[in-house]
């Protein structure tokens, strides 16, 4: 009976419990192990890698080299260690260990909500943030070394038994590296840290931010009561994801010819800038892009603010000669004008308006291939007043002055070109010979790129492609022909004719002639204007600007000088730049000859 009675009680309280152990254990799992989580789970944000920044063929010019980031929380440091890890601080990272010192302060002075300063517990200090894994380690070891006790040492243990709970953290971080240095530094720009977060400043860092920075995500863990992380346990990520790469239309190869020869060239005419770009004339691409001076995002013990700025995109001046060949060119192919059409250059002095033009030398009667040639001024400004000024803003507009290119960078010019109503009676004799209007180099650079390529005006590129590096999805960024402005392809061909005389024997640019290739280009010389003093009678600008194989070009280059010093033609200061560095990228890129003169003597 008593058996009985004790099974009557027994049975359903064990199938309560059954039920309830089913019930927490099964049915409610989920939420009773998410309410447990809360008590000894933390979480903390996340952040990817920020993309990398490659050349055309994946070389590396902008990465991400890994560190540590070492943080602290002072007021949790015993008072009779403080010295002893700023000593030890000191050691590893450079600063004075009284700078340390007075950091790890246990308390701080804050203004509360009513305005009133208080003594508060000082919960953060960054005690050094891009550290090199092999001194975050080192540090590490010391800083437990020290809290250790003569035992502890002696058995070389890597922990110390009185190490002060929750007073320091490492968190695995990168930081931003530039493996070429100054190379192309002023397209990249750079970064700096700026209260734990990546400030972009300049350059292609800045301009495609929103495309290489990482999204952040969200790390739950295990922690101890200290709410100091275990190395396993539960652990989960939610979110985020690395930047995206960045591919360029660069060439490293190519940039660093360039660059070489434009050091070259700064150390010998010691000009206040020069500017400097190689462009594909069929795509637009941009292979190489620098000017000097320039800077090296490396070492910022040497900043110049003059030298940071990409000021082959923000800079514009009137560019002299250079121009000449769009008025002469639009003349040929709307047929105002032929090759062999004779101008009247005045014997190299010209009165319009009661305003002399002159030439550098006193031309007589040239063809209009002989004004390209010999560059007269009074010949294309005559040839200019056959177009009338409508015409020629029209030319001018075309090849796409007075509107930016397009690229990446915010401050990009847009050069100065009036509307013809505000245009006086010498402008028509004045724009067209490169004075009174203004263009940035890389408006000469795409409107030459036209001239080389049939009379196509491309769309200038920079970034090619972008990369999601965890789907290995690409945003591409293909070529675009913006307009085309030759209609008449036997004009096109005189004209590029007329620019291969430059480079040849009695042109103005002998200096740009490679052995074995024709060269088509022009050059420029222009008197810089001084805001309130008009234009100065002993700076310039100096330019030469051409492409090769003339007639199925490779490359466009440019290169001006402003303000070189000991010389001012353009075609004796920018040519060469052009001669050597396009016959090292010509080898290079094993182009062969497309021009082998005729030796003199008879024929055997």
């Amino acid at each position: 009976m008593r058996g009985k009675l004790i099974a009557v009680w027994w049975f359903p309280l064990a199938a309560f419990l059954i039920f309830r152990f089913f019930h927490v254990q099964v049915v409610r799992h989920d939420y009773y192990l998410g309410e447990a989580r809360v008590r000894y789970t933390a979480s903390r944000t996340t952040t990817g890698k920020r993309g990398e920044i490659f050349d055309r063929s994946g070389y590396l010019l902008v990465g991400n080299s890994p560190c540590v980031e070492i943080f602290c929380t002072p007021a949790n440091l015993p008072e009779n260690s403080r010295r002893g890890v700023a000593v030890i601080c000191a050691k590893h990272f450079g600063k004075p260990a009284m700078w340390y010192f007075r950091r790890l302060a246990p308390t701080i002075r804050k203004k509360g909500s009513d305005g009133v300063e208080k003594e508060v517990p000082s919960l953060y200090f960054m005690i050094n943030r891009q550290t090199p894994l092999e001194t975050a380690e080192s540090f590490k070891r010391e800083l437990v070394r020290f809290f250790q006790t003569e035992k502890e040492k002696a058995a070389q243990k890597t922990t110390a038994r009185h190490f002060p709970r929750g007073f320091i953290a490492y968190r695995n971080s990168s930081y931003r590296t530039y493996p070429k240095g100054r190379l192309a530094s002023n397209i990249l720009g750079y970064i700096n840290v700026v209260n734990d977060s990546a400030v972009p400043q300049g350059g292609l860092e800045k301009e495609l931010n929103r495309d290489i920075t990482p999204e952040k995500g969200r790390e739950i863990y295990e922690r101890t009561r200290d709410g100091i992380p275990l190395d396993y346990g539960y652990r989960k990520f939610t979110g985020g994801r690395d930047g995206k790469d960045v591919y360029l239309t660069i060439s490293e190869p190519v940039q660093a010819i360039l660059e070489e020869e434009l050091d070259a060239a700064y150390a010998k005419w010691r000009p206040e800038t020069i500017y400097a770009a190689i462009a594909d004339p069929a795509t637009g691409e941009i292979l190489a892009l620098a000017q000097r001076p320039t800077f090296d995002p490396g070492d910022r013990s040497s900043f110049d603010p003059a030298a940071v700025r990409t000021r082959i995109a923000e800079d514009s001046y009137e560019p002299g000669s250079v121009i000449k060949p769009f008025s002469i060119g639009k003349a040929l192919d709307w047929g105002v004008v032929t090759p062999g059409t004779v101008i009247d250059c005045e014997k190299g002095r010209w009165i319009y308006l009661k305003r002399p033009l002159t030439d550098s030398h006193n031309y007589d009667k040239l063809t209009v291939a002989g004004v390209i040639q010999k560059s007269s001024n009074i010949g294309t400004a005559k040839v200019a007043l056959t177009l009338g000024k409508e015409r020629v803003y029209e030319v001018l507009k075309t090849f796409g002055f007075g509107e930016k290119t397009g690229l990446p960078f915010p401050l990009e010019s847009r050069g100065y070109l009036p509307r013809p109503k505000r245009w006086d009676g010498l402008s028509i004799t004045r724009f067209p010979i490169g004075y009174g209007i203004r263009v940035s180099p890389l408006q000469l650079l795409r409107a030459y790129c036209a001239l080389a390529s049939n009379g196509d005006l491309p769309e200038l590129r920079l970034v090619d492609r972008l990369v999601d590096t965890a789907t290995g999805k690409e945003t591409k960024n293909p070529p675009k022909i913006i307009r085309r402005t030759f209609m008449n392809p036997a004009a096109h061909r005189q004209l590029v004719d007329m620019m291969i005389t430059v480079t040849e024997p009695g042109g103005t640019a002998t200096k740009a002639a490679i052995p074995g290739y024709r060269v088509a280009g022009k050059t420029g010389t222009s008197r810089k204007y001084v805001p309130g003093k008009g234009y100065s009678r002993g700076a310039y600008f100096a330019s030469f600007v051409g492409f090769v194989p003339a007639y199925k070009p490779r490359l466009v280059m440019l290169v001006t000088f402003d303000n070189p010093k000991g010389a001012s033609y353009g075609g004796t200061i920018a040519g060469p730049v052009f001669s050597r560095a396009a016959s090292r990228i010509l080898k290079y890129w094993n182009v062969p000859p497309d021009h082998i003169p005729e030796k003199s003597g008879k024929k055997k």
